[in-house]
């Protein structure tokens, strides 16, 4: 059996005993944008239930164009009203080369990607940059309840970056 037709029938099983759907604004008036690395289960980590809270995930959890954009349409739209933001040790973004990652998608196919892939060195310098970024986004009217974590693989703690 595929990896999909596992899904499809994880689905069938969901359904079955599916409550209903719940209302489209989350309910905690809150957005988390995280990596999107498979070892994070955010609603287990954070005691979420479906319609808390807006996941937003990305490699590296970095506050991207698309991520703000995204931020800004659960704030202005969907009602939330604070931001966590959660990066991880152990991440595939540290120490990531994007020049040769780019240039050998380039070399590939021919294309030029028009976006970039910016790896780290320092997770918790990142996660200050971070912090900065989404606090200081003008698209953003709710800015001053927005918190940086660095979530640990190895013991599943939060350690908090201020």
């Amino acid at each position: 059996m595929s990896a999909i037709d596992h899904l499809l029938h994880a689905n069938e099983q969901y359904a079955a005993t599916f409550p209903g759907p719940r209302p489209l604004r989350p309910k905690l008036r809150l957005a988390v944008i995280s990596c999107m690395d498979s070892r994070l289960d955010l609603f287990g980590a954070l005691g979420l239930d479906i319609g808390d809270a807006h996941l937003m995930r990305n490699a590296g959890g970095l506050p991207t164009d698309d991520i703000l954009r995204s931020l800004a349409l659960s704030q202005r739209a969907l009602g939330t009203r604070e931001v966590v933001l959660i990066h991880h040790t152990q991440c595939g973004m540290q120490d990531f080369d994007d020049e040769t990652f780019r240039e050998k998608l380039a070399a590939e196919s021919g294309e030029t990607p028009p976006w970039d892939v910016p790896g780290f060195h320092d997770l918790h310098a990142t996660m200050r940059a971070s912090l900065a970024r989404v606090r200081g986004c003008g698209w953003i009217p709710h800015r001053d309840d927005v918190r940086g974590f660095i979530f640990d693989i190895a013991t599943a703690r939060l350690e908090e970056v201020t």
